[in-house]
């Protein structure tokens, strides 16, 4: 049994539509392959999730957002994962959504650990975030993105696949 680690991210989306995701190396127990993720991480201790999604939006991307404006949760995926220091953590990530103005990608305020994890953004449009076979998360983005961008939020959150 690893460390519980609740997580706030953030499905955020340009006003073309595209969502963007940042390219990670996935942690174990999943294979080594390029893998995108979205904006977001732990939260602080007290912190509310919503809280610390647009804190963690601001500081990887430097877009600054009003927690009014998240939707509520949509989806939530949870399991273990371990740290390249070897401490294993059991995760549970809840996702919001958030439609932006368009803006430019800053990422000066990315603490170290988020400099070592993290090489590189794109903006994905649905159509290729289907067909990559890079490994996304969370697992099921883009059919939970084809709702979202119909406006079709979900009454309760969506299980996502760990693995």
């Amino acid at each position: 049994m690893g460390i519980p680690r609740a997580t706030a991210r953030i499905i955020l989306v340009d006003p073309e539509d595209r969502v963007l995701l940042f390219r990670f190396r996935p942690p174990l127990p999943f294979e080594e392959v390029t893998g995108w993720l979205t904006p977001g991480g732990g939260l602080d201790p007290g912190e509310t999730p919503a809280a610390g999604a647009v804190r963690e939006l601001f500081e990887e991307t430097g877009y600054r957002a009003d927690p009014a404006r998240l939707s509520p949760v949509v989806a939530v995926s949870a399991g273990p994962w371990t740290a390249d220091d070897g401490t294993d953590y059991d995760a549970t990530d809840s996702y919001f959504f958030l439609r932006a103005a368009a803006f430019e990608v800053d990422i000066s305020g990315h603490q170290e650990v988020e400099r070592d994890a993290l090489s590189g953004h794109r903006w994905w449009p649905l159509p290729e975030l289907r067909e990559t076979p890079d490994r996304v998360f969370p697992l099921g983005l883009a059919t939970l993105l084809e709702r979202l961008l119909r406006d079709d939020l979900p009454a309760e959150p969506v299980r996502l696949p760990w693995r």
